[in-house]
Protein backbone atom coordinates (compact mmCIF):
# COMPACT_ATOMS: atom_id res chain seq x y z
CA UNK A 1 0.00 0.00 0.00
CA UNK A 2 1.43 3.38 -1.04
CA UNK A 3 1.65 6.21 1.51
CA UNK A 4 -0.46 9.21 0.60
CA UNK A 5 1.70 12.32 1.01
CA UNK A 6 -1.35 14.53 0.74
CA UNK A 7 -2.24 13.74 4.36
CA UNK A 8 1.22 14.87 5.43
CA UNK A 9 0.76 18.14 3.60
CA UNK A 10 -2.51 18.67 5.42
CA UNK A 11 -1.32 17.39 8.84
CA UNK A 12 1.82 19.50 9.20
CA UNK A 13 0.12 22.90 8.89
CA UNK A 14 -2.66 21.68 11.17
CA UNK A 15 -0.15 20.60 13.87
CA UNK A 16 1.63 23.92 13.53
CA UNK A 17 -1.60 25.86 13.98
CA UNK A 18 -2.62 23.78 17.00
CA UNK A 19 0.83 24.21 18.61
CA UNK A 20 0.69 27.96 17.97
CA UNK A 21 -2.75 28.20 19.57
CA UNK A 22 -1.61 26.18 22.60
CA UNK A 23 1.43 28.41 23.11
CA UNK A 24 -0.73 31.55 22.85
CA UNK A 25 -3.10 30.17 25.45
CA UNK A 26 -0.16 29.37 27.78
CA UNK A 27 1.31 32.83 27.34
CA UNK A 28 -2.06 34.41 27.96
CA UNK A 29 -2.52 32.40 31.16
CA UNK A 30 1.02 33.28 32.29
CA UNK A 31 0.37 36.96 31.66
CA UNK A 32 -2.87 36.79 33.62
CA UNK A 33 -1.11 35.10 36.57
CA UNK A 34 1.77 37.57 36.46
CA UNK A 35 -0.69 40.45 36.52
CA UNK A 36 -2.69 38.92 39.36
CA UNK A 37 0.31 38.34 41.63
CA UNK A 38 1.64 41.94 41.64
CA UNK A 39 -1.91 43.24 41.91
CA UNK A 40 -2.59 41.12 45.00
CA UNK A 41 0.79 42.01 46.44
CA UNK A 42 0.32 45.77 46.05
CA UNK A 43 -3.23 45.52 47.32
CA UNK A 44 -1.91 43.79 50.46
CA UNK A 45 0.80 46.42 50.85
CA UNK A 46 -1.77 49.18 50.59
CA UNK A 47 -3.91 47.56 53.29
CA UNK A 48 -0.85 47.15 55.47
CA UNK A 49 0.11 50.81 55.17
CA UNK A 50 -3.43 51.74 56.17
CA UNK A 51 -3.18 49.42 59.20
CA UNK A 52 -5.91 47.13 57.83
CA UNK A 53 -4.21 43.89 58.79
CA UNK A 54 -7.18 41.58 58.13
CA UNK A 55 -7.51 42.74 54.52
CA UNK A 56 -3.72 42.70 54.09
CA UNK A 57 -3.56 39.07 55.21
CA UNK A 58 -6.32 38.10 52.74
CA UNK A 59 -4.48 39.85 49.90
CA UNK A 60 -1.16 38.20 50.74
CA UNK A 61 -2.81 34.78 50.98
CA UNK A 62 -4.22 35.37 47.47
CA UNK A 63 -0.75 36.36 46.23
CA UNK A 64 0.84 33.27 47.78
CA UNK A 65 -1.78 31.03 46.17
CA UNK A 66 -1.04 32.57 42.78
CA UNK A 67 2.71 32.17 43.23
CA UNK A 68 3.50 29.63 46.00
CA UNK A 69 7.24 29.81 45.28
CA UNK A 70 7.57 33.46 46.33
CA UNK A 71 9.40 33.35 49.67
CA UNK A 72 9.14 37.10 50.39
CA UNK A 73 5.36 36.89 50.43
CA UNK A 74 5.59 34.00 52.88
CA UNK A 75 7.83 36.06 55.17
CA UNK A 76 5.45 39.02 55.00
CA UNK A 77 2.47 36.79 55.74
CA UNK A 78 4.23 35.05 58.63
CA UNK A 79 5.26 38.36 60.20
CA UNK A 80 1.70 39.64 59.94
CA UNK A 81 0.36 36.55 61.66
CA UNK A 82 2.92 36.96 64.47
CA UNK A 83 2.09 40.62 64.99
CA UNK A 84 -1.59 39.73 65.27
CA UNK A 85 -0.86 37.04 67.84
CA UNK A 86 -1.83 34.21 65.47
CA UNK A 87 1.31 32.27 66.32
CA UNK A 88 0.09 28.88 65.11
CA UNK A 89 -0.54 30.22 61.61
CA UNK A 90 2.83 32.02 61.64
CA UNK A 91 4.56 28.77 62.60
CA UNK A 92 2.85 26.92 59.74
CA UNK A 93 3.96 29.54 57.21
CA UNK A 94 7.60 29.42 58.31
CA UNK A 95 7.61 25.63 58.59
CA UNK A 96 6.29 25.47 55.03
CA UNK A 97 9.22 27.62 53.91
CA UNK A 98 11.72 25.37 55.70
CA UNK A 99 10.21 22.29 54.07
CA UNK A 100 11.02 23.59 50.60
CA UNK A 101 14.07 21.89 49.14
CA UNK A 102 14.78 24.72 46.66
CA UNK A 103 14.95 27.46 49.32
CA UNK A 104 18.34 29.29 49.24
CA UNK A 105 20.51 28.99 52.35
CA UNK A 106 20.15 32.67 53.43
CA UNK A 107 16.35 32.41 53.18
CA UNK A 108 16.43 29.10 55.08
CA UNK A 109 18.32 30.76 57.95
CA UNK A 110 15.90 33.67 57.85
CA UNK A 111 12.93 31.30 58.03
CA UNK A 112 14.55 29.45 60.94
CA UNK A 113 14.99 32.74 62.79
CA UNK A 114 11.39 33.74 62.07
CA UNK A 115 10.19 30.37 63.37
CA UNK A 116 12.17 30.84 66.57
CA UNK A 117 10.55 34.26 67.04
CA UNK A 118 7.13 32.66 66.58
CA UNK A 119 7.85 30.19 69.36
CA UNK A 120 9.23 32.95 71.61
CA UNK A 121 6.14 35.11 71.17
CA UNK A 122 3.93 32.09 71.82
CA UNK A 123 5.80 31.36 75.08
CA UNK A 124 7.04 27.96 73.86
CA UNK A 125 10.52 28.45 75.28
CA UNK A 126 11.78 24.88 74.79
CA UNK A 127 10.89 24.92 71.09
CA UNK A 128 12.28 28.43 70.73
CA UNK A 129 15.57 27.34 72.28
CA UNK A 130 15.79 24.35 69.92
CA UNK A 131 15.13 26.58 66.91
CA UNK A 132 17.67 29.18 68.05
CA UNK A 133 20.44 26.61 68.57
CA UNK A 134 20.13 25.73 64.86
CA UNK A 135 21.16 29.31 64.02
CA UNK A 136 24.72 28.85 65.32
CA UNK A 137 27.35 29.79 62.71
CA UNK A 138 24.80 31.73 60.64
CA UNK A 139 24.22 35.43 60.05
CA UNK A 140 21.61 35.31 62.85
CA UNK A 141 24.00 33.84 65.44
CA UNK A 142 24.31 36.97 67.61
CA UNK A 143 20.56 37.63 67.61
CA UNK A 144 19.89 33.99 68.43
CA UNK A 145 22.32 34.02 71.35
CA UNK A 146 20.74 37.15 72.79
CA UNK A 147 17.33 35.50 72.54
CA UNK A 148 18.65 32.36 74.23
CA UNK A 149 20.14 34.54 76.98
CA UNK A 150 16.69 36.03 77.60
CA UNK A 151 15.20 32.52 77.72
CA UNK A 152 17.74 31.29 80.28
CA UNK A 153 17.24 34.39 82.43
CA UNK A 154 13.49 33.92 82.28
CA UNK A 155 13.77 30.28 83.31
CA UNK A 156 16.44 31.20 85.92
CA UNK A 157 18.99 28.85 84.36
CA UNK A 158 21.92 30.99 85.47
CA UNK A 159 24.67 28.53 84.49
CA UNK A 160 23.44 28.39 80.87
CA UNK A 161 22.95 32.15 80.85
CA UNK A 162 26.55 32.65 81.97
CA UNK A 163 27.80 30.36 79.20
CA UNK A 164 25.94 32.34 76.53
CA UNK A 165 27.11 35.65 78.04
CA UNK A 166 30.72 34.46 77.78
CA UNK A 167 30.18 33.52 74.12
CA UNK A 168 28.64 36.92 73.35
CA UNK A 169 31.52 38.74 75.02
CA UNK A 170 34.09 36.66 73.14
CA UNK A 171 32.37 37.49 69.85
CA UNK A 172 32.67 41.24 70.62
CA UNK A 173 28.95 41.77 71.20
CA UNK A 174 29.63 44.02 74.21
CA UNK A 175 30.65 43.70 77.84
CA UNK A 176 28.65 41.25 79.95
CA UNK A 177 30.76 41.41 83.11
CA UNK A 178 28.05 43.09 85.20
CA UNK A 179 25.44 40.63 84.03
CA UNK A 180 27.77 37.72 84.78
CA UNK A 181 28.18 39.11 88.30
CA UNK A 182 24.39 39.14 88.67
CA UNK A 183 24.24 35.49 87.60
CA UNK A 184 26.80 34.58 90.25
CA UNK A 185 24.82 36.53 92.87
CA UNK A 186 21.66 34.63 91.93
CA UNK A 187 23.50 31.33 92.27
CA UNK A 188 24.92 32.50 95.61
CA UNK A 189 21.42 33.27 96.91
CA UNK A 190 20.34 29.76 95.94
CA UNK A 191 23.35 28.28 97.76
CA UNK A 192 22.63 30.39 100.85
CA UNK A 193 19.02 29.21 100.92
CA UNK A 194 20.35 25.64 100.85
CA UNK A 195 22.48 26.40 103.94
CA UNK A 196 25.67 26.31 101.90
CA UNK A 197 27.14 29.62 103.12
CA UNK A 198 30.68 28.69 102.09
CA UNK A 199 29.71 28.16 98.46
CA UNK A 200 27.66 31.36 98.51
CA UNK A 201 30.64 33.37 99.77
CA UNK A 202 32.87 31.85 97.10
CA UNK A 203 30.42 32.81 94.33
CA UNK A 204 29.98 36.35 95.67
CA UNK A 205 33.74 36.93 95.84
CA UNK A 206 33.94 35.71 92.24
CA UNK A 207 31.27 38.25 91.30
CA UNK A 208 33.21 41.07 93.00
CA UNK A 209 36.34 40.08 91.07
CA UNK A 210 34.45 40.00 87.74
CA UNK A 211 32.65 43.33 88.25
CA UNK A 212 34.27 45.39 91.03
CA UNK A 213 32.21 48.45 90.07
CA UNK A 214 28.89 46.62 90.54
CA UNK A 215 27.60 47.05 94.12
CA UNK A 216 25.30 44.05 94.35
CA UNK A 217 27.90 41.38 95.12
CA UNK A 218 29.45 43.44 97.93
CA UNK A 219 26.06 44.13 99.49
CA UNK A 220 25.00 40.47 99.25
CA UNK A 221 28.31 39.31 100.75
CA UNK A 222 28.02 41.77 103.65
CA UNK A 223 24.43 40.64 104.31
CA UNK A 224 25.65 37.05 104.44
CA UNK A 225 28.47 38.01 106.80
CA UNK A 226 26.08 39.83 109.11
CA UNK A 227 23.84 36.78 109.22
CA UNK A 228 26.82 34.66 110.34
CA UNK A 229 27.92 37.14 113.04
CA UNK A 230 30.92 38.46 111.06
CA UNK A 231 30.10 42.15 111.48
CA UNK A 232 33.67 43.44 111.18
CA UNK A 233 34.22 41.66 107.85
CA UNK A 234 30.79 42.83 106.67
CA UNK A 235 31.65 46.45 107.48
CA UNK A 236 34.97 46.14 105.66
CA UNK A 237 33.26 44.76 102.54
CA UNK A 238 30.65 47.54 102.59
CA UNK A 239 33.29 50.22 103.09
CA UNK A 240 35.26 48.95 100.10
CA UNK A 241 32.10 48.75 97.99
CA UNK A 242 31.18 52.33 98.90
CA UNK A 243 34.63 53.52 97.84
CA UNK A 244 34.35 51.61 94.56
CA UNK A 245 30.77 52.67 93.80
CA UNK A 246 29.91 55.97 95.58
CA UNK A 247 26.57 56.22 93.74
CA UNK A 248 25.38 53.05 95.50
CA UNK A 249 25.54 54.70 98.95
CA UNK A 250 21.72 54.76 99.39
CA UNK A 251 21.62 50.97 98.95
CA UNK A 252 24.59 50.31 101.23
CA UNK A 253 23.86 52.79 104.03
CA UNK A 254 21.41 50.74 106.14
CA UNK A 255 23.63 47.63 106.12
CA UNK A 256 26.70 49.75 106.84
CA UNK A 257 25.02 51.29 109.90
CA UNK A 258 23.98 47.86 111.16
CA UNK A 259 27.47 46.43 110.71
CA UNK A 260 29.11 49.50 112.31
CA UNK A 261 26.89 49.24 115.38
CA UNK A 262 27.70 45.53 115.70
CA UNK A 263 31.48 45.97 115.46
CA UNK A 264 31.82 49.32 117.27
CA UNK A 265 32.83 51.31 114.19
CA UNK A 266 30.20 54.04 114.63
CA UNK A 267 32.50 57.06 114.35
CA UNK A 268 34.20 55.75 111.24
CA UNK A 269 30.87 54.88 109.60
CA UNK A 270 29.39 58.31 110.34
CA UNK A 271 32.41 59.97 108.74
CA UNK A 272 32.11 57.84 105.59
CA UNK A 273 28.37 58.28 105.27
CA UNK A 274 28.52 62.00 105.96
CA UNK A 275 31.14 62.44 103.25
CA UNK A 276 28.86 60.53 100.88
CA UNK A 277 25.84 62.61 101.91
CA UNK A 278 27.74 65.87 101.41
CA UNK A 279 28.65 64.79 97.91
CA UNK A 280 25.17 63.54 96.97
CA UNK A 281 22.32 64.02 99.50
CA UNK A 282 20.20 60.91 99.99
CA UNK A 283 17.40 60.11 102.41
CA UNK A 284 18.60 56.54 102.92
CA UNK A 285 22.08 57.76 103.80
CA UNK A 286 20.48 60.35 106.06
CA UNK A 287 18.47 57.64 107.88
CA UNK A 288 21.66 55.63 108.44
CA UNK A 289 23.48 58.67 109.86
CA UNK A 290 20.55 59.41 112.20
CA UNK A 291 20.51 55.77 113.36
CA UNK A 292 24.23 55.95 114.16
CA UNK A 293 24.01 59.38 115.81
CA UNK A 294 21.19 58.37 118.14
CA UNK A 295 23.38 55.52 119.45
CA UNK A 296 26.30 57.78 120.33
CA UNK A 297 26.61 58.63 124.03
CA UNK A 298 28.00 62.13 123.40
CA UNK A 299 25.27 63.21 121.02
CA UNK A 300 22.06 65.12 121.63
CA UNK A 301 18.97 63.13 122.64
CA UNK A 302 18.27 62.45 118.96
CA UNK A 303 20.00 62.89 115.62
CA UNK A 304 16.82 64.24 114.05
CA UNK A 305 18.42 67.64 113.52
CA UNK A 306 19.83 66.08 110.38
CA UNK A 307 16.35 66.10 108.85
CA UNK A 308 16.11 69.86 109.41
CA UNK A 309 19.51 70.32 107.74
CA UNK A 310 18.27 68.26 104.82
CA UNK A 311 15.20 70.48 104.48
CA UNK A 312 17.48 73.50 104.36
CA UNK A 313 19.27 71.97 101.35
CA UNK A 314 16.22 70.77 99.44
CA UNK A 315 12.46 70.34 100.05
CA UNK A 316 11.47 66.83 101.11
CA UNK A 317 8.10 65.66 102.37
CA UNK A 318 9.72 62.44 103.62
CA UNK A 319 12.29 64.32 105.71
CA UNK A 320 9.59 66.62 107.07
CA UNK A 321 7.40 63.66 108.09
CA UNK A 322 10.31 61.97 109.88
CA UNK A 323 11.24 65.16 111.73
CA UNK A 324 7.66 65.87 112.84
CA UNK A 325 7.30 62.29 114.08
CA UNK A 326 9.47 63.06 117.12
CA UNK A 327 8.35 66.63 117.72
CA UNK A 328 5.89 67.94 120.30
CA UNK A 329 3.23 70.02 118.59
CA UNK A 330 1.23 72.84 120.14
CA UNK A 331 -1.93 70.77 119.77
CA UNK A 332 -0.39 67.40 120.54
CA UNK A 333 -3.75 65.64 120.57
CA UNK A 334 -3.89 66.10 116.78
CA UNK A 335 -0.37 64.80 116.23
CA UNK A 336 -1.40 61.19 115.42
CA UNK A 337 -3.85 62.40 112.77
CA UNK A 338 -1.29 64.72 111.19
CA UNK A 339 1.35 61.99 111.28
CA UNK A 340 -0.99 59.47 109.70
CA UNK A 341 -1.79 61.87 106.87
CA UNK A 342 1.89 62.59 106.25
CA UNK A 343 2.83 58.92 106.30
CA UNK A 344 0.09 58.21 103.76
CA UNK A 345 1.28 61.06 101.54
CA UNK A 346 4.92 59.95 101.49
CA UNK A 347 4.27 56.29 100.63
CA UNK A 348 4.36 56.80 96.83
CA UNK A 349 7.51 58.90 97.23
CA UNK A 350 9.34 56.07 99.00
CA UNK A 351 9.10 53.75 96.01
CA UNK A 352 11.76 52.91 93.44
CA UNK A 353 11.02 53.45 89.74
CA UNK A 354 12.47 51.55 86.80
CA UNK A 355 14.20 53.93 84.40
CA UNK A 356 13.40 51.63 81.46
CA UNK A 357 9.67 50.99 81.81
CA UNK A 358 8.53 53.09 84.79
CA UNK A 359 7.50 50.11 86.94
CA UNK A 360 7.38 51.20 90.59
CA UNK A 361 8.08 48.98 93.59
CA UNK A 362 8.44 49.32 97.34
CA UNK A 363 11.83 47.62 97.25
CA UNK A 364 14.88 47.99 95.04
CA UNK A 365 15.23 45.33 92.33
CA UNK A 366 18.43 44.46 90.48
CA UNK A 367 16.32 43.17 87.59
CA UNK A 368 13.03 44.91 86.85
CA UNK A 369 10.04 42.56 87.33
CA UNK A 370 8.22 44.44 84.57
CA UNK A 371 10.66 44.67 81.66
CA UNK A 372 13.37 42.26 82.89
CA UNK A 373 16.08 44.92 82.43
CA UNK A 374 19.14 44.66 84.69
CA UNK A 375 20.24 47.62 86.85
CA UNK A 376 17.39 49.82 85.61
CA UNK A 377 16.37 50.91 89.13
CA UNK A 378 18.26 54.01 90.35
CA UNK A 379 19.51 53.68 93.94
CA UNK A 380 17.44 56.69 95.00
CA UNK A 381 13.74 56.81 95.66
CA UNK A 382 11.06 58.52 93.57
CA UNK A 383 11.10 61.78 95.55
CA UNK A 384 14.80 62.24 94.86
CA UNK A 385 14.72 61.58 91.12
Amino acid sequence: MDFDFSWLLIGLPLAFVLGWLASRLDLRQLRIENRQTPKAYFKGLNFLLNEQQDQAIDAFIEAVQNDPDTSELHFALGNLFRRRGEYERAVRVHQHLLSRGDLPTPDRHRAQHALALDYLKAGLLDRAEEALIKLEETAFEAQARLARLAIYERSRDWASAAQIAHQLEQSNQGSFSTRLAHYLCEQALASASDDNAKQAQFLLRQAIAIAPNAPRAGLELATLMLATQQAETAYSVLSQTLEAVPAAAPLLAASMAKAALACDATTQAIAQLQASYDQSPSLDVLDAIVALETNKVTTTPSGRDWYVRHLEREPSLIAAAKWIEGEKLEHEQFHPLVQKALDHAVKPLLRYRCAACGFEAKQHFWQCPGCQTWDSYPPKRVEEL
